[in-house]
C-alpha cells in the first residue's frame, strides 16, 4: 500500500481553505438529501417491472431529462457511466470502430487533452489509426491555422476539451465543429471540466458527442453521462444486459443519477449567478497575489477562461514546494510525480513554456462554497510561504 502522508490539523489549521474544485466538489446538501431514500427503503432495480423497480425507473428517467435540459439535448441522447474516464472511452472508442468501414483513417485531438482521452486514441494507434495531435498556443487554445490543415478529408473523428483541467483555457469548439462538419468528421467534446462554470449547449457547439462528470459540478464520484447525438453510430465497451439502450450494460447507480439530476437543475437554475461571483472571487484572489509577488504569471488564455481557475507559477520555487509549505491550503500543482521527481506539466509544455515555468506552477479553483474570507486567508497563506522559501 502506497505511503500517503497527509497534513495533520496542527498543520491545517483547523478550518483548510479548499481551493481544488477543478479535481472535484463537494456533494451539494440538496443533491444529499434527495439520494438518501434511495439509499435504503427506495432500493428497487430499475429493470424490475415491480413497484420497486418502476419508481427507481421514474427516477432514473426524470434525471436523465434534468440532464439533457442543462445541455440542450433529448433525453434518449443521454447516456449514463460510472465516470467520464468511461464516458470519453465509449465516445472514442465505440465512435471510431462504428466508423471503420467508412474507410477513413485519420483522427485529431488537441495537445493538451485530459489522459482519460489521450489513453483511447493510444489504443487506437496500433489497430491502424493515424492520430494527429492539435497544437495549442501560449493561451492554451487550438491553433485554428494549423487544425485546418490537420484536420482533413480522410479525418473520421476529432476530440476537443471544451475548458482545460488545468489552465482553464475555453477552447474554441464552434469553429473546430464546423471544420470537422466540412470535413465530415465526428467531434467529441470532453466537458467535464467546463459544466456548472459556462453555458454548454451541444447544438450551439456542434458536438456529436460530449462528456460530463458528475462530481465536477456537486454530483457524487462515480457517475458520468456520454451525450450521443441522434443517428451517431456507437459501439458498446462491454455487452450483457439492455440498459443504456445497450450502450453501458450494468444495473443502473440509482443513487448517484437521481444526485446528478438534482445537480444538474441546480446548476440550471443558478448559473449565471454563479459564474459572475466565481469571477469575482477569482480577480480578488490573482489581484492579492500579483500585489504581493512579483513576477507572478497568469498561465492560460487571459480571457477566454473559466470563471474559477487560476494557474499561476510562483517565480523562484516549484509549485509543489509551495502547497507544502501551505498545507492548509488545498489545491494541486498539476504536475505529474514520479517517485520524488517533479516533472513538468505535459499542458503547460505543449503551451512553450520552459520547465521552471512549468514546475512553479499551482492551480487554484473556487466553488459554490467559497467565501471572501478563504480567499484571503488563501492568499496571504501563499504569500508567506513563497517569502519563506525564496528568502
Amino acid at each position: 500500500m502506497t505511503d500517503v502522508r497527509c497534513p495533520t490539523s496542527d498543520e491545517a489549521g483547523s478550518r483548510p481553505v479548499y481551493l481544488d474544485y477543478a479535481a472535484t466538489t463537494p456533494v451539494d446538501p440538496e443533491v444529499a438529501a434527495a439520494m438518501l431514500p434511495w439509499l435504503g427503503e427506495r432500493f428497487g432495480n430499475p429493470s424490475s417491472a415491480h413497484f420497486y423497480g418502476c419508481e427507481a425507473r421514474k427516477k432514473v428517467e426524470e434525471s436523465r431529462e434534468e440532464v439533457a435540459a442543462l445541455i440542450g439535448a433529448e433525453p434518449d441522447e443521454i447516456v449514463f457511466a460510472g465516470s467520464a474516464t468511461e464516458a470519453n472511452h465509449l465516445a472514442i472508442l465505440g465512435c471510431v470502430r462504428a466508423l471503420v468501414r467508412d474507410g477513413r483513417r485519420d483522427l485529431a485531438a488537441s495537445a493538451v487533452e485530459h489522459p482519460s482521452v489521450a489513453g483511447p486514441f493510444s489504443l487506437l494507434a496500433p489497430e491502424g489509426w493515424n492520430v494527429s495531435l492539435l497544437p495549442v498556443d501560449s493561451s492554451g487554445r487550438v491553433n485554428l491555422q494549423v487544425a485546418e490543415r490537420l484536420i482533413g478529408p480522410e479525418t473520421a473523428f476529432v476530440s476537443v476539451m471544451l475548458a482545460n483541467n488545468e489552465t482553464g483555457t475555453v477552447q474554441p469548439v464552434v469553429e473546430i465543429a464546423d471544420l470537422a462538419r466540412s470535413r465530415g468528421a465526428r467531434l467529441h467534446v470532453d466537458a467535464a471540466q467546463a459544466i456548472g462554470k459556462i453555458p454548454v449547449d451541444v447544438n450551439t457547439l456542434g458536438a456529436d458527442l460530449l462528456t460530463l462528470a458528475g462530481h465536477k459540478f456537486y454530483a457524487p464520484k462515480g457517475i458520468g453521462v456520454l451525450y450521443v447525438r441522434r443517428g451517431i453510430p456507437l459501439q458498446p465497451l462491454m455487452v450483457g444486459g439492455g440498459q443504456e439502450r445497450g450502450l453501458r450494460p450494468g444495473t443502473e447507480n440509482v443513487p448517484a443519477i437521481i444526485g446528478l439530476g438534482v445537480a444538474a437543475r441546480l446548476v440550471r437554475n443558478n448559473l449565471g449567478r454563479e459564474v459572475r461571483r466565481m469571477e469575482r472571487l477569482r480577480e480578488r484572489l490573482y489581484r492579492r497575489l500579483a500585489g504581493a509577488i512579483p513576477k507572478i504569471v497568469l498561465n492560460g488564455s487571459s480571457d477566454d477562461r473559466l470563471p474559477n481557475t487560476l494557474n499561476l507559477s510562483f517565480p523562484g520555487v516549484r509549485g509543489g514546494d509551495l502547497l507544502a509549505e501551505a498545507p492548509w491550503v488545498c489545491a494541486s500543482t498539476g504536475n505529474a510525480c514520479h517517485g520524488v521527481i517533479p516533472l513538468p506539466s505535459p499542458v503547460l509544455r505543449a503551451m512553450g513554456f520552459p520547465d521552471e515555468r512549468a514546475l512553479g506552477a499551482v492551480r487554484l479553483s473556487l466553488g459554490r462554497f467559497t467565501i471572501p474570507e478563504e480567499i484571503d486567508l488563501a492568499s496571504d497563506v501563499l504569500v508567506a510561504a513563497w517569502n519563506k522559501l525564496v528568502f
